[in-house]
């Protein structure tokens, strides 16, 4: 499953650089697919949702840091556990229960994101 960040997040920051995926964005900030990754141009996500990679979106939220679960893979093909939560003085990054994914899928989100290739 995808991390998300609670509002008990004090906006420290130590969160952002850590994720490998550029899948974590300050509070109100406007993100887009192509931030951090290997996408560019028309992209279809293993939902079905189509966006442009390169086109702005608007922030999740605006009171603090937020992560993209459409970005986000548990930092699977990176580390061994979640670098946003390792790192988090107050423990707000948990796994989001509303975005359960298997690890396989996870593993192909990662490809996805970096190599441009989809599996799904």
């Amino acid at each position: 499953m995808a991390i998300k960040i609670t509002d008990e997040c004090i906006n420290c920051g130590a969160c952002e650089p850590e994720c490998p995926n550029n899948a974590i964005y300050e509070a109100a900030e406007n993100w887009k697919f192509s931030d951090g990754t290997k996408l560019t141009g028309k992209i279809i996500l293993a939902n079905g949702k189509e966006f442009n990679a390169d086109e702005t979106q608007e922030p999740i939220n605006d009171e603090y840091y937020f992560i993209v679960a459409d970005k986000c893979t548990e930092c699977k093909g990176f580390f061994n556990e979640p670098q946003c939560a390792a790192v988090c003085p107050v423990d707000c990054c948990v796994p989001d229960d509303d975005i359960v994914e298997t690890e396989e899928q996870l593993l192909a989100k990662q490809k996805f994101l970096h190599n441009g290739e989809q599996d799904f």
